[in-house]
């Protein structure tokens, strides 16, 4: 449940399995309120995606959320199809989801971000856990978008960290460069969360099964999920575990968790069609007199948290299906 102090979200995803955890962390935690969702093509279809975000909101008891389907194609090549072996052929590992019956709205994710932030002018924030596709195609629809959003926060790229789709380009960043580029550009508050970070953030099986063990449909559903997650991460740390890309791009779009080395500097996107297409340049070479301000620098990068970001995510979860439960408990008067 939000209080009467949350700020509004808009959330952009390509809903697969961190995706799904991000959106059940996003309506669980009292400090936002999320006001529209838009799915782009990525772990699965944009109109996969929305159909997986639909299903699980009504799972969720949210289902007056509007959700809209966007660009099912980068802005440079084609969709490719997905990615059924990290997040399963419906992107969510399988798992069957009771269907919701709505369908996304008449307006694309573009139309949506723009409404929205005109109606919540410089108080919208936007968490982007998907391609940027989207997030580019509102930028050309309203010019005055980074004017009407409070910040974006974008999980993508790696800093110092290798890529997870080629050497050096993370898959949000790689499936469309030329997007990611013009946001990036754009001249708005920006925090990227790369990599670096949620590769270092891991989810464990003792985690999962914490999951699986609480009286929920979506803890149990989550549950499931990542038990197909946790089998394409076996190869990655060597055990079945999970990174938390996107449910951490949340908790720290919502200033859910503490942040120890994030500084603001300049970043980049290679477009070009050599080996490092995808790779977001960040300037970190302050980093030995401890990042001062770089001049006209409008990215936060996050590197480090000062927590363990395992517990945050499960007990925000936890606390709110808890008090779900307290509710339908209580006797009517």
């Amino acid at each position: 449940m939000t209080d009467r102090t949350a700020a509004h979200f808009y959330l952009d995803c390509d809903t697969g399995i961190d995706d799904a955890l991000a959106l059940a962390y996003l309506l669980a935690t009292p400090r936002a309120e999320l006001v529209g969702i838009g799915t782009v093509s990525g772990n699965v279809s944009a109109a996969g995606g929305a159909r997986n975000t639909l299903d699980l909101l009504q799972l969720a008891g949210h289902p007056d959320i509007p959700v809209a389907v966007g660009a099912h194609h980068p802005q440079a090549g084609t969709f490719h199809g997905g990615a059924p072996h990290v997040h399963g052929s419906n992107g969510i590992g399988g798992v069957e989801l009771p269907r919701s019956d709505r369908e996304p709205i008449q307006a694309t994710a573009a139309e949506l971000l723009v409404q929205l932030a005109h109606q919540h002018a410089g108080e919208l924030r936007v968490v982007a856990i998907g391609p940027l596709t989207n997030i580019a195609a509102a930028l050309r629809l309203e010019p005055k978008l980074p004017e009407l959003v409070a910040e974006i926060t974008i999980m993508g790229g790696a800093a110092l960290a290798p890529g997870n789709i080629t050497a050096v380009a993370e898959a949000n960043i790689a499936n469309d460069p030329e997007a990611a580029a013009e946001v990036l550009a754009a001249a708005w508050n920006v925090t990227l969360v790369p990599l670096d970070v949620t590769m270092s953030n891991v989810l464990e099986e003792r985690h999962r099964q914490e999951l699986l063990a609480t009286d929920h449909p979506v803890s149990q559903a989550l549950g499931d999920m990542l038990g197909y997650y946790f089998g394409f991460y076996v190869d990655i740390f060597g055990r079945a575990c999970s990174a938390m890309h996107d449910p951490l791009a949340a908790a720290i779009a919502v200033q859910g968790v503490e942040l120890t080395v994030a500084p603001t500097v300049r970043v980049e996107v290679d477009t070009t069609s050599g080996p490092g297409r995808g790779q977001t340049v960040c300037d970190l070479r302050g980093q030995y007199l401890g990042f001062p301000d770089q001049r006209g620098a409008r990215c936060r990068v996050v590197l480090e948290l000062g927590e363990d970001f395992a517990s945050h995510l499960l007990g925000t979860m936890q606390a709110a299906w808890l008090a779900e439960d307290s509710l339908d408990a209580a006797p009517v008067a």
